[in-house]
C-alpha cells in the first residue's frame, strides 16, 4: 500500500493563486512547535511565512516554506514540526 503524502508546488504563478482565490482564504498562524495531525478532509494551503517539516506516517519528512502551495490529502496522518513561526492561507474541501 502506498503512503499518503502531501504534494507541493513551489512558487506557483500569481495568476494561479488569483484563480484559486488564495488571498481570500482564512489565515492560520502557529509558533514553533511539534504535533501530530490527521486530515479528515483535503486541505490546500499557501505558505506566507515560516518553515515546517511534515512527516507522513510511514513516509519521509517534507519541508515547506514561504511560497509553497501544498495539497494535503484526506486521510493523511502526519507529524508537523514548525521550525520557524508559520503563517499560511488555507482551504478545506
Amino acid at each position: 500500500m502506498s503512503v499518503l503524502k502531501p504534494t507541493v508546488e513551489h512558487n506557483p504563478s500569481p495568476v494561479k493563486l488569483e484563480v484559486l482565490g488564495v488571498y481570500n482564504w482564512p489565515v492560520w498562524k502557529k509558533e514553533v512547535s511539534r504535533f501530530p495531525w490527521v486530515y479528515d478532509t483535503k486541505e490546500t494551503c499557501y505558505f506566507l511565512a515560516g518553515e515546517v517539516v511534515v512527516t507522513p506516517e510511514g513516509g519521509e519528512p517534507m519541508r515547506f516554506v514561504s511560497g509553497d502551495l501544498v495539497h494535503f490529502p484526506a486521510g493523511l496522518s502526519c507529524t508537523w514540526e514548525i521550525v520557524s513561526p508559520v503563517e499560511k492561507h488555507y482551504r478545506f474541501s
